[in-house]
């Protein structure tokens, strides 16, 4: 079976048809269709709860050219619904490399299309926007009318990848955990030691280094449902909260929406939103998300204002109305910090009274450039400076 090929079709909801191969035979699977510019990281990107209910188009023109390890996923399970590229290369090469992505896509049944050319779909959904799309074996003699192309935008993706279960890791054992481990573990100031603080980490979706660049300054992390209550959270009394990343719509996800509104309302805890956790903070603030046309998703994203920029990592299809700020009130408590440099969308904003911020980009950037790491460093000095007041 390693070396047959079956032809396969992605159909779009617009009735566009894509032509190509598979490993194996797959069995029809929906999903949102959209694309990722980087060149490196699709072991990271396949892992990403971010990516629940798309199918990822890479846009780089042959794929698994570094194989896969056990540890650079970002979470235990395979969250794409499936994977489209120009080539999959069935060799690969780094010390690092521990199997193939061929091997890997056959050993854990990922749906997938090769052969096809990427740079016209991707120029096609840049066209028309993101589309629905199914995936299915070309001799399955399926009608269009059968296909189930309903939109990903109204499904809550949150509640589908979110913990089930209350836990917590110690900065003391992260070395025990093998999905914790990680090469070249630094941030950017290394004298930088923080003190032990407890950590509410909101899961609406989040990837490991999120985890790992807070067990690194020496945090105690405890890992909560999105659905988690205020309550709880109260209880557990935190030194800081973050709201990490996750997929799909914010508005679905108002259960979170009305407890982070309670923490900002009631309580002085330093919150940090990240991705998703940026839409839902600034929800919570007053401010209205909407869909992008093709979304932000890839490496190199600057991200900036007044001559100063970083390179960021991003992945969200959903970004921060500028127009909530037209409103003088919400201007004079929230600042907007950044913005994306490609299309001048909300990428951070800053409260200007509370112990409050979060940025649309992935400071923990796996993959990705590390300009941004710096923001859990802020975030841990925000929690001292609130501690020592």
């Amino acid at each position: 079976m390693a070396n047959s090929l079956y032809p396969v079709v992605l159909y779009l909801e617009d009735g566009t048809l894509y032509k190509g191969l598979s490993f194996f035979k797959i069995l029809p699977s929906f999903g949102e269709v959209v694309f990722n510019t980087g060149m490196t990281g699709y072991q990271e990107i396949i892992s990403d709860p971010s990516y629940s209910g798309q199918m990822v188009v890479f846009t780089y023109p042959e794929i698994g050219n570094t194989g896969l390890n056990n540890q650079d996923n970002e979470s235990n399970f395979i969250h794409i619904k499936a994977l489209i590229a120009r080539n999959i290369s069935s060799v690969s090469s780094s010390w690092r490399s521990q199997f193939s992505l061929k091997d890997y896509i056959i050993q854990k049944q990922i749906p997938h299309i090769f052969g096809i050319d990427t740079r016209s779909l991707t120029k096609h959904l840049r066209l028309f926007g993101v589309k629905s799309g199914t995936l299915f074996d070309a001799k399955n003699k399926l009608s269009v009318n059968s296909l189930n192309l309903q939109l990903v935008s109204n499904i809550d993706l949150v509640r589908k990848v979110t913990s089930r279960t209350i836990y917590s890791i110690n900065s003391d054992i992260r070395k025990n955990f093998d999905k914790f481990n990680f090469i070249d573990f630094q941030l950017g100031d290394i004298n930088f030691v923080s003190k032990k603080y407890k950590i509410l980490l909101v899961d609406l979706g989040l990837k490991f280094n999120i985890v790992r660049k807070l067990l690194f300054l020496g945090c105690s992390v405890c890992i909560v449902p999105a659905t988690c209550s205020y309550q709880f959270i109260l209880q557990y009394d935190p030194d800081g909260i973050v709201l990490s990343n996750g997929p799909g719509n914010p508005y679905l996800v108002n259960y979170c929406v009305d407890t982070v509104k309670k923490l900002i309302k009631f309580s002085s805890i330093p919150i940090f939103g990240i991705c998703m956790g940026h839409q839902i903070l600034n929800i919570a603030i007053g401010i209205s998300t909407f869909k992008l046309k093709f979304g932000h998703r890839g490496l190199n994203h600057p991200s900036g204002l007044n001559k100063y920029a970083e390179i960021t990592s991003q992945n969200h299809g959903f970004a921060v109305n500028k127009l909530g700020f037209v409103n003088q009130d919400l201007l004079a408590l929230f600042s907007v910090q950044y913005l994306n440099l490609n299309d001048f969308t909300i990428s951070s904003t800053f409260h200007k009274k509370l112990p409050v911020f979060s940025v649309q980009y992935h400071p923990e950037a796996s993959p990705g450039p590390h300009d941004s790491e710096y923001l859990f460093e802020v975030f841990i000095k925000l929690i001292d400076f609130i501690r020592d007041k």
